[in-house]
């Protein structure tokens, strides 16, 4: 186990992930596994520098088992966990549920203010499941992200009227052209109505 990185999710979830020396798990090459949360690193003692079982769980996501303990060098550092969105600088609190017990995820608390947050809600919003705007992927959502183009999922349906033409053109970013541009524009225009089902699960409310 060469790092301990986190990830932060569309409702704030600071998920731990194991960046691993590749090994080969049914086939595959791993170089990531999931920690879950702060609670498995503990209650593994997973430690940087680790070697580790991995298993990959259902067959799709990768997971540590368990440490090698006989393996474990001097200089093996646990893991401390942060108490601030490593993305934002925002507070990230373990909420208390109704029965006043402690939740095993830590949370961002920046909402929309977190980049992470409003990527990944955006990529929720645009989702097979949710909106499902054609040719507006992952790659899209970051990169108009980052030039500005969009900032919430309103500004989708805004992007023919603001860049449709004129010198910030989506026409005239690298990689596209007058066609892929109104492709994309039609896509957008078809899902200007969805059912109810869809919208609420666009907006992607924890707990609904």
């Amino acid at each position: 186990l060469r790092e301990i990185d986190i990830q932060v999710g569309r409702t704030g979830t600071l998920t731990p992930v194991a960046r691993l020396r590749p090994v080969t798990v049914g086939g595959v090459v791993v170089t990531n596994a999931t920690l879950h949360n702060e609670d498995e690193i503990a209650r593994k003692d997973v430690r940087v520098g680790d070697t580790v079982v991995v298993q990959r769980a259902g067959d799709v996501i990768p997971q540590i088992v368990r440490v090698v303990e006989e393996k474990r060098p001097k200089g093996a550092r646990a893991f401390r966990f942060p108490e601030t969105c490593p993305v934002c600088g925002s507070h990230a609190v373990r909420e208390l549920d109704a029965s006043g017990a402690e939740s095993a995820a830590r949370r961002c608390t920046g909402g929309l203010i977190c980049p992470a947050q409003a990527a990944e809600r955006l990529k929720h919003f645009v989702s097979r499941d949710a909106f499902d705007i054609e040719g507006f992927g992952s790659k899209h959502v970051d990169a108009f992200l980052a030039d500005r183009l969009i900032s919430h999922p309103s500004d989708i349906f805004l992007l023919e009227e603001k860049f449709g033409a004129g010198p910030q053109a989506i026409a005239a970013r690298e990689g596209w052209g007058p066609q892929s541009a109104a492709k994309l524009f039609a896509a957008i225009r078809a899902k200007r109505q969805v059912g109810l089902n869809r919208f609420i699960f666009a907006l992607g409310i924890r707990h609904v």
